[in-house]
């Protein structure tokens, strides 16, 4: 298989000449596709192409905008079993969760028709009428990762264009392929260089977030990345997006019924494997319950089916590639020095980045399970005793995505709740999110906000319109 870039309506890229990327399914570690090795002369020619086309779609009538974004929804609708299955090949995740992002990316996408740039008059009077305007901003650049390779880049993709921009997309050289796919499809029905997507080996970022014609970057991935970005953007003082890096706590109290809220809490773990952002990563549980929900925890880590995803029956996939894998596997080796590994670990003696989940218990602050974002199938339990202790412990690291609290008594969790530095915090719940609801980061786990009203609004610059009468 072979699938081309999307640069100014055309499909560019040959599969004879030039060189390409090789797709890795990571259930099997086998080359199954190829995309084009892009240039920077092809970021070059993607924004090129969105600058020219900006114009015309920035005086597009908003209600043309937002029908062309429902059509893409409706080509997600109609092609999510084909797009699903092309998805697990390339990211390993279960094809029921597969199939779960297209209705999600459909959902966000029709919610993001509904939405329009927000305006106000602030005076007017005999003297003056002023208003404050929201107007596109240009051209936009948005770089994805590999977890969620359809619905990350659509919650970039359908703000901008409803907000009157155009887009060059940069997806993980991991996943290329699902989304490239989808946008192949919508191009009959997509004005030409409205949406371009480039295809690279993470080497033509910095020719992507330094050009001059970009005026706009909306990156989800690291922290230490989106370090990068900001310097690479500061030059020519680039609006940023930066949804980055979580190691989102959980605090359990004394007085939670104990099966329910391990099954939900080992459900907003271990969902993708791991690989969320805004997963849990690391559990506070009270010392009354510590052992009963350590060892409720582990009875559902055995239980878990970990296979290649396009078999019936997967609860979870593998590692997504070859290099995370890495960094689980020597995460794993710490957290078997540090603390007490109850179920779990490396599958042996077959092909693919498979970890069966692991529980480990008895490690502490400090150690490196609990201070680093796994990301994968690896949750640390902590013990504590004192509420004020374990906020302040919730608290101890420079990230603040999302964080839970849980309890019977949901008022005293919203009270501790509201002593928690992150962007989300849930009571008795996690990882609800929604096209509606806000989503932005304390400390280094991001700037600016996706979703909602306030997301779509990032996509635009205010503009004053002050008249004398």
């Amino acid at each position: 298989m072979f699938q081309k870039m999307l640069i100014g309506g055309k499909l560019v890229g040959k599969d004879s000449k030039g060189k390409t990327i090789d797709v890795i399914n990571p259930a099997d570690e086998k080359v199954f596709a190829r995309v084009p090795k892009g240039t920077e002369k092809d970021i070059d020619n993607a924004v090129a192409a969105a600058k020219a086309a900006f114009p015309d779609w920035a005086a597009t009538p908003l209600e043309d905008r937002q029908k062309i974004v429902g059509k893409i929804a409706d080509a997600i609708a109609g092609n999510a079993e084909m797009l699903a299955r092309l998805m697990t090949k390339e990211q390993g995740k279960p094809l029921p969760e597969s199939m779960g992002e297209m209705a999600w990316t459909e959902g966000f996408l029709r919610h993001y028709a509904t939405l329009q740039p927000t305006g106000r008059t602030v005076q007017d009077d005999d003297a003056f009428q002023i208003e404050v305007r929201r107007v596109p901003l240009g051209v936009v650049a948005g770089i994805c990762p590999w977890n969620f390779p359809v619905l990350v880049p659509f919650w970039k993709i359908g703000p901008a264009l409803v907000a009157g921009n155009t887009i060059v997309l940069k997806p993980a050289p991991t996943t290329p392929l699902t989304i490239l796919k989808l946008l192949e499809l919508c191009n009959d029905f997509v004005p030409a260089g409205v949406i371009n997507v480039v295809t690279d080996e993470n080497d033509l970022g910095a020719a992507l977030t330094r050009h001059p014609d970009v005026a706009k970057i909306s990156f989800t991935g690291s922290t230490e990345t989106g370090k990068k970005i900001m310097a690479s953007a500061a030059g020519t003082i680039k609006r940023l997006t930066l949804e980055l890096g979580g190691n989102d706590p959980a605090i359990i109290l004394p007085d939670v019924d104990v099966k329910d809220t391990a099954a939900k809490i080992f459900n907003g773990a271990f969902m993708n494997a791991g690989q969320v952002c805004m997963a849990v990563k690391r559990v506070y549980v009270h010392k009354d319950i510590y052992d009963e929900f350590c060892d409720e925890l582990a009875r559902r880590a055995k239980q878990t089916v970990v296979d290649d995803g396009m078999h019936q029956g997967a609860d979870m996939g593998p590692i997504q590639n070859k290099a995370q894998y890495k960094k689980v596997k020597a995460l794993i080796k710490s957290a078997r020095k540090d603390g007490t590994v109850l179920c779990g670990g490396v599958v042996k003696n077959r092909k693919g980045y498979f970890v069966n989940p692991v529980i480990v218990r008895d490690v502490k602050d400090g150690d490196d399970i609990v201070d680093q974002e796994q990301f994968g199938p690896i949750l640390p339990v902590i013990r504590f005793s004192s509420v004020k202790s374990v906020t302040r412990k919730a608290n101890g690291l420079d990230y603040g995505l999302g964080a839970s609290v849980w309890s019977g008594d949901a008022a005293k969790a919203k009270k501790i709740a509201s002593k928690i530095q992150s962007g989300t915090v849930w009571v008795n719940q996690c990882v609800n999110i929604g096209p509606h609801i806000p989503m932005a980061g304390f400390k280094s786990s991001g700037l600016g906000v996706e979703q909602s009203q306030e997301g779509l609004d990032e996509y635009t610059q205010i503009q004053v319109m002050n008249i004398a009468r």
